[in-house]
């Protein structure tokens, strides 16, 4: 997998180009920490006059434009409504109790991502997003997501995941199909 390839504007381009007109939603470069605002929504406490949805993804990472995608891909539409789509964050030090609530609700976006990841021919790597915490074993959340990968594999993507990993794998050149064989949970 050759990460010198992938460039955050590619990614965009496909997104947008996916999902804009029918969801008016965009995917675009932020900054310090990645966030999903909804159209007309707060920003900093001041409302924000953009007329539509926008993923914010951070530095300009394109695993951190995956990992954000995903997230909307599995939010539902009323989720899309809220900021961050009403999820609850606790930074980074949480305790190795907070962090197995925090992985149960990432197991099903990290799956997609690794999903993204494989048919854009992108390295994935789990993120336990929390850098000075107590990650401790985090094997059972790599299963988890294993384990909801296979799912995927044998039931299918929900319709919007679906659209972009084929999207993904055409621009790629990679498999136009979850091939399950590929994904090595070893290597995450």
């Amino acid at each position: 997998m050759n990460q010198d390839n992938h460039h955050y504007q590619d990614l965009i381009t496909i997104f947008n180009r996916c999902f804009f007109d029918n969801y008016n939603t965009r995917l675009e470069r932020g900054g310090d920490y990645p966030i999903y605002l909804p159209a007309f929504s707060l920003e900093g406490g001041i409302k924000c006059e953009r007329p539509y949805h926008v993923i914010l993804f951070a530095h300009g990472f394109y695993s951190s434009a995956l990992h954000e995608i995903a997230h909307w891909l599995v939010a539902g539409k009323a989720r899309r409504e809220l900021e961050d789509f009403g999820y609850w964050y606790e930074p980074d030090g949480r305790s190795a109790e907070r962090q197995r609530e925090f992985e149960q609700v990432e197991v099903k976006p990290q799956a997609i991502e690794w999903i993204l990841a494989m048919a854009a021919n992108f390295r994935y790597f789990t993120s336990a997003d929390n850098l000075t915490g107590n990650v401790g074993d985090n094997s059972a959340f790599k299963q988890a997501v294993y384990q909801q990968v296979r799912h995927y594999a044998e039931h299918g993507l929900p319709k919007r995941a679906e659209i972009l990993r084929q999207a993904l794998a055409e621009f790629y050149h990679t498999s136009n199909k979850i091939e399950l064989e590929k994904f090595d949970i070893h290597r995450i």
